[in-house]
């Protein structure tokens, strides 16, 4: 691959991981609080609900973790491996886990369970939020991203909402990484919203709930018209909500389509030490 080309794979692992860090102290916030509180936030405060340290991450990046963790260790794409990867990391009582996720995980965990049944409640981000190392191993195949995409979603949530978010957002994140204009990555978002038209971001409503819509719509709204990966990541936690998430989801993207370079280097410096060695030790060994 091309230089250019594995910068923007570093770019899309760790700008996931930055705009987690970035976002969590804000999660659950009104835009409004978050002015009176940073005026506008830029630095890596720590803090929040879940009292942070300052770089530390959420379940957007852990779970991603299990996700390479679970390619990486077999060479290859095995559902039950990424599963029992869930598991270990639940084990650990980690600081943050969404309740769907929790439930599908037990689920594997004392029934076996790889398929959670569709349930018309599970439209949540939580599988969206996981699927950058989803999208790098599956980078040059598209048709292996709609299953491989599916298949990790429907671990934990099983909604055509969902589905469709993931395999689009997978499908972004290619373009990016191959150096696609915003203009054909915009295209795609247009298909989905032909056949999903809840997901139209135009107007934009304001809302960054952790429902899928919500989220990706605010994803798209802030991608396709800041500039630069730093303007992306800022402007979207600055809208609040489930900042963690908006800002995991648009750093991936971002951190693509800008490359690795594009990333603030004060941010990389925060971001706990221990993922950022496990991002660069796993990003370019996803790589099939």
């Amino acid at each position: 691959m091309s230089d250019d080309t594995l910068s923007r794979i570093r770019g899309a692992f760790f700008g996931m991981a930055v705009g987690d860090a970035l976002g969590a102290p804000v999660e659950f916030m009104m835009p409004g609080e978050i002015k009176a509180r940073h005026g506008i936030l830029r630095e890596m405060t720590g803090g929040g609900w879940l009292r942070l340290k300052p770089g530390q991450v959420t379940d957007d990046t852990d779970m991603s973790l299990c996700i390479a963790r679970g390619i990486c260790a077999g060479n290859g794409w095995d559902i039950t491996r990424i599963a029992t990867e869930f598991a270990s990391w639940l084990k650990t009582r980690p600081i943050d886990v969404g309740d769907t996720c929790r439930r599908g995980i037990r689920n594997f965990m004392l029934h076996g369970q790889l398929e959670t049944p569709p349930n018309e409640w599970d439209a949540g981000n939580g599988a969206l939020m996981r699927m950058v190392p989803v999208a790098i191993y599956t980078v040059s195949d598209d048709a292996l991203l709609h299953r491989c995409a599916i298949e990790q979603a429907h671990l934990t949530h099983n909604h055509p909402l969902s589905d469709a978010a993931c395999v689009c957002y997978g499908k972004m994140l290619h373009l990016a990484i191959s150096g696609a204009s915003r203009n054909r990555i915009r295209r795609e978002v247009n298909l989905l919203a032909e056949e999903f038209p809840n997901f139209n971001f135009e107007p934009y409503k304001g809302l960054a709930t952790g429902y899928v819509v919500d989220t990706f719509q605010t994803v798209c709204h802030y991608f396709f018209r800041a500039k630069g990966f730093e303007e992306c990541v800022v402007a979207t936690v600055n809208q609040g909500g489930d900042a963690d998430t908006t800002g995991a989801i648009i750093g991936g993207l971002a951190g693509a389509y800008y490359g690795f370079e594009s990333i603030p280097g004060r941010w990389l410096k925060k971001l706990d030490r221990s993922v950022a060695k496990e991002i660069e030790d796993l990003a370019l060994s996803l790589v099939k």
